[in-house]
């Protein structure tokens, strides 16, 4: 298991940047898949960006060329930087981890607004 402690976040105006940081509570290096996800009220959880099965790195259609994941290895910590950000990108924003097929690890969730 691992603990997920995530900063960042808070209320910024349309074509703003923010970023958002995920500590993790053990080595990030070879995690089976780690990632952002973002939940809009009434609707779905879905998956923002992130490291899938196989090491390839995705990205939303709706965020590409305008969100950045990343990780620093020695910190044992992922980002997303969120740049040119839109009203339709305010949500709850989650990371997760998976050590592997069985396991499923979750930040504590951060609130992005984006409105002027």
């Amino acid at each position: 298991q691992v603990q997920l402690v995530q900063s960042g976040g808070g209320l910024v105006q349309p074509g703003g940047s923010l970023r958002l940081s995920c500590a993790a509570s053990r080595s990030i290096f070879s995690i089976y898949t780690m990632g952002w996800y973002r939940q809009a009220p009434g609707k779905q959880r879905e998956l923002v960006a992130g490291i899938r099965v196989g090491g390839s790195m995705y990205y939303a259609e709706s965020v590409k060329g305008r969100f950045t994941f990343s990780t620093d290895n020695a910190n044992n910590t992922m980002y997303l930087q969120m740049n040119s950000l839109k009203p339709e990108d305010t949500a709850v924003y989650f990371c997760n981890v998976r050590l592997n097929e069985l396991s499923d690890d979750w930040g504590q969730g951060t609130q992005v607004t984006v409105s002027s």
